[in-house]
């Protein structure tokens, strides 16, 4: 049985991640803020939301022993919090200052890795916050990463279909060519791994454009090269799957689809346990609690949903808890949401989708067309250019000018709804 414990309303914009710790819930958003919750009521902490980030925050996790909390974002930089204190410990800049598009912690906490979308990843000691390496691993967008429990390999999976298994020093192992033929979207390791005389296996997640999560089995016998096996294929959603998440003893693994349903498999059967429809748009985040039977889901609807796995324990009403939730927060955190609420209502919290600029998620106020088709605000979009990505924030092609038109007609419309309001 699962059962919804309480709705997270408090990001102005699509959530795009959340990730969770022994005692946290971390949750980032398109509003360029993370929130954080604590898991003994889901209200929000004093020092939440945490603001660094120029653009939107497309990843965010946790470090095992949950001291550390990390984000990465469009604007081309991974943030490394203390998750105690909200304060920022470091600020890693991509080499090329590419955007990225997700972060990896080795399980020791030895290693930070993020995926950027030239293709690169950037590879840095975390103790010493520096760079070791910054290697191309594709020729599309890398949005998918993650480190093997053991923390001795790590896999990326890229926009083209691709899944590649990776030492720590970025020397290729082996690679699963258009594991799904229309893009990774996340990929994740079961936290078990099993040896057995010169055998060592893993269990990976992954999961599709092409609609689909897969279970694989990655293998290695002393002195021979890794290999990927299918375990299992699992079709319960119609739509593409955008992302995946193993509970902590890799029974279950879960997931989140544009056909806004979650679904929970039991990953040694390859069965369908549980459908979740709650969410009124997109579900493009799931997480699932290392020490507490909780899933949290986030949506382009802008709520994190909270569920409970498991029969009774908790009695509390979804709609007490949720109020529990908004009424439980420090005060600094309240005039903080109050003040960013407001500006909201100014913007563009209820604007057309096309209203919005595909980099910063802000009404536009000057729009201009790319030579990629889009529409941009003018100012962003000469601050990206500036920033050396001479490819779309959209569809990560070369462009072919940087020259910037002036969009008229859509600046009009935007006039036109504004002032309708």
């Amino acid at each position: 049985m699962v059962s919804l414990v309480c709705s997270l309303r408090h990001h102005s914009d699509e959530v795009t991640c959340c990730a969770f710790s022994p005692s946290l819930l971390a949750t980032g958003s398109g509003d360029k803020t993370i929130r954080v919750y604590g898991t003994a009521d889901f209200s929000e902490l004093p020092y939440s939301p945490l603001s660094g980030h120029g653009y939107g925050v497309h990843c965010c996790r946790f470090s095992a022993c949950g001291l550390f909390l990390l984000s990465c974002s469009t604007d081309g930089s991974c943030i490394v919090w203390r998750a105690d204190t909200g304060g920022v410990t470091a600020a890693l800049q991509h080499p090329g200052r590419s955007p990225l598009r997700v972060c990896a912690l080795a399980p020791d906490s030895s290693l930070l890795l993020a995926g950027a979308t030239d293709g690169t990843v950037a590879l840095w000691d975390f103790p010493s916050r520096t760079l070791r390496r910054c290697s191309t691993v594709s020729e599309a967008s890398v949005v998918a990463c993650c480190f093997s429990p053991c923390g001795q390999i790590f896999v990326t999976g890229c926009t083209q279909g691709d899944l590649k298994i990776w030492d720590v020093d970025i020397g290729f192992l082996c690679s699963q060519k258009d594991a799904h033929d229309l893009g990774v979207t996340c990929c994740t390791f079961a936290p078990q791994f099993i040896v057995d005389g010169s055998c060592v296996e893993f269990r990976l997640a992954s999961c599709g454009q092409d609609s689909l999560l897969k279970i694989w089995i990655v293998s290695q016998r002393e002195g021979a090269a890794y290999d990927m096996k299918l375990l299992h294929t699992l079709t319960a959603q119609s739509a593409p799957v955008l992302s995946c998440a193993f509970s902590s003893d890799g029974e279950l693994v879960v997931s989140g689809s544009v056909d806004k349903s979650v679904a929970v498999y039991n990953v040694n059967l390859g069965t369908l346990l549980h459908t979740l429809k709650q969410h009124d748009r997109y579900v493009t985040a799931v997480a699932v609690s290392p020490t507490s039977p909780w899933i949290a889901t986030g949506s382009m609807d802008r709520t994190v949903n909270v569920w409970r796995i498991g029969d009774g324990g908790d009695t509390t009403a979804p709609e007490s808890k949720e109020t529990l939730c908004q009424e439980s927060v420090g005060l600094r955190g309240r005039l903080l949401r109050k003040i960013e609420a407001l500006k909201a209502e100014q913007s563009s919290s209820d604007a057309p989708d096309e209203f919005l600029c595909p980099i910063t998620r802000e009404l536009m106020k000057d729009p201009v067309i790319a030579a990629d088709g889009y529409s941009y605000e003018r100012e962003s979009m000469e601050s990206w250019i500036r920033g050396k990505n001479k490819t779309s924030p959209m569809t990560n092609l070369p462009l072919q000018t940087t020259l910037l038109t002036p969009n008229r007609s859509l600046r009009m419309a935007i006039t036109r709804w504004k002032s309708s309001q």
